[in-house]
């Protein structure tokens, strides 16, 4: 079995890695930090006895993704699971005050990085009438909150096109679901706040909130139900998040 992980270097996707790898998956972890991937690389590969190719390339670049896929040595193009990780959020301005970039970087990344990937791995699957997509989406396409704006935009897009690709990829037999975290502590607040360590520290404090190993056990258990069972959609919180903006301290 083959997993595909984008934005492995770091929080959900390094652990979705390895949990993955540490029930026998060989892998394919895509990352902009080179040095990190040769890291997991040697860490999963060493662990668990496992393949483990690393794919460096900027998921916004479409010829990047392009080139990275259809190079793929023919023992890796069999690929099972697609997890669509790779994602952030840049800012947290109201509209009027938002940066441009911010925004380029939250749509580059959140919507066309994931179709593009997802475009490219389709067409290994789609000839084998056999795979499962799965979409790290965020309570955030769910609900829309103040200063979110574009970041709740980007996570919004993600949800329509998880179910858009359900229908289109049925016929095909693939398999397509979504997770949607709430808090889960990472380096997510730091990109937000751009490097900011300190601001970002005050997100978490009085609350425990979720942990990357939790949302990699929940992504895993979506891609080991029975071949006749999809997950369509899961919205997973900390025990003290009720909704987007209402957590208990």
């Amino acid at each position: 079995m083959i997993a595909l992980i984008t934005g492995a270097t770091a929080g959900i996707g390094k652990a979705t890695a390895q949990e993955f790898a540490s029930k026998g998956y060989n892998l394919i972890i895509t990352g902009r930090r080179e040095e990190r991937l040769d890291a997991l690389k040697w860490e999963l590969e060493s662990s668990y006895n496992v393949r483990v190719l690393g794919l460096c390339f900027d998921i916004r670049r479409e010829q990047d993704v392009k080139q990275a896929i259809e190079g793929l040595p023919e023992e890796f193009k069999a690929i099972d699971v697609l997890v669509n990780n790779a994602g952030l959020a840049a800012g947290l301005a109201p509209i009027q005050e938002g940066q441009i970039g911010h925004w380029e970087r939250m749509i580059d990344t959140n919507i066309k990085g994931l179709l593009y990937i997802t475009r490219y791995v389709c067409n290994l699957m789609v000839p084998r009438k056999k795979g499962h997509i799965i979409n790290v989406g965020s309570i955030a396409g769910k609900e829309v909150y103040a200063n979110g704006n574009v970041y709740c935009a980007t996570k919004h897009a993600v949800d329509a096109l998880n179910k858009g690709m359900r229908i289109d990829l049925l016929p095909h037999h693939i398999r397509v679901s979504a997770v949607h975290p709430g808090m889960v502590e990472t380096e997510f607040s730091i990109v937000r706040y751009d490097g900011d360590e300190e601001r970002a520290k005050k997100v978490y404090e009085g609350l425990v909130p979720l942990r990357a190993e939790d949302i990699a056990e929940t992504i895993y258990w979506m891609a080991s139900r029975p071949a006749h069972v999809n997950i369509s959609d899961v919205i997973i919180t900390p025990t003290v998040q009720a909704n987007a903006t209402t957590v208990l301290r």
